[in-house]
């Protein structure tokens, strides 16, 4: 696919957001013992794409922000078994064995923190927040070497924003400026992690032209997006499939 231009407003520069495929869209941005947020819940919604890019890209010493690692094998699962990742931060890890076997063996560094605080740490982070009081987690191993004040008979916890030097994100549809939609509940942590990254890498099923996504219709405006890359048949595998049994 070839690049397309967009003009910056602020410059009037013609610089090109969208690139041929994911390992173009990460030359030049992703570095050894660089700060990742990766958008997923699970595997919903999940940057297959650049993900297996990452991989194939060979850098290491990586620490992820996301709210999971995957499955064993898949997303963040591979990074973890080709030793990519040094450490996580994340709030469940339960579907990877791998992860369990390195943190274990004291191979792989953990910083735990409760879902909806990972989630508030990472708006933080991309709205220039530095920290934030939370009453989630106080008298917990959470709140362990952190500030705890009580503010109006509670007490609470102080929680640091968290901003990372790449955040890799999915979306269903882009338009050429950047502009997102999500679809359904892949949003998750993804325009958290896109708005809390230096540089933004997006991976999209669908590229319009500019103008042609409603403004009342966008979930994340451009200016948070650096690069594109179009996907348009992700594997969407399914982390846990259940069926209903057959027959009464």
């Amino acid at each position: 696919m070839a690049q397309t231009s967009v003009a910056s407003p602020a410059t009037g520069e013609v610089k090109s957001k969208l690139y041929p495929d994911a390992k173009a869209a990460l030359e030049g941005v992703v570095a050894d013992n660089q700060t990742l947020a990766v958008g997923g819940f699970g595997l919903c919604g999940i940057p297959e794409a650049l993900i297996a890019a990452l991989r194939d890209s060979g850098v290491k010493g990586l620490t992820a922000i996301s709210n999971n690692a995957g499955v064993d094998g898949f997303g963040l699962g591979q990074l973890l078994g080709t030793r990519q990742i040094r450490k996580m931060i994340s709030s469940y890890v339960g579907e990877n064995k791998e992860f369990e076997r390195q943190f274990l063996a004291g191979e792989l560094e953990l910083e735990f923190n409760p879902q909806g605080t990972l989630a508030e740490r990472l708006r933080a982070g991309g709205a220039g927040i530095p920290a934030f009081f939370t009453a989630t987690g106080y008298g917990t191993v959470v709140a362990e070497g952190k500030e705890t004040r009580e503010i109006d008979g509670r007490h609470y916890v102080l929680e640091t924003a968290l901003v990372a030097d790449v955040s890799l994100v999915k979306a269903w549809k882009a338009d050429k400026a950047g502009n997102l939609l999500f679809r359904k509940t892949a949003r998750n942590f993804n325009p958290a992690c896109a708005m809390a990254g230096k540089v933004c890498i997006v991976e999209v099923e669908e590229v319009v032209e500019t103008g042609a996504i409603d403004p009342d219709h966008v979930h994340l405006p451009g200016i948070y997006v650096d690069r594109i890359v179009h996907n348009p048949t992700p594997e969407k595998r399914i982390e846990q499939r259940t069926v209903r049994q057959g027959g009464n």
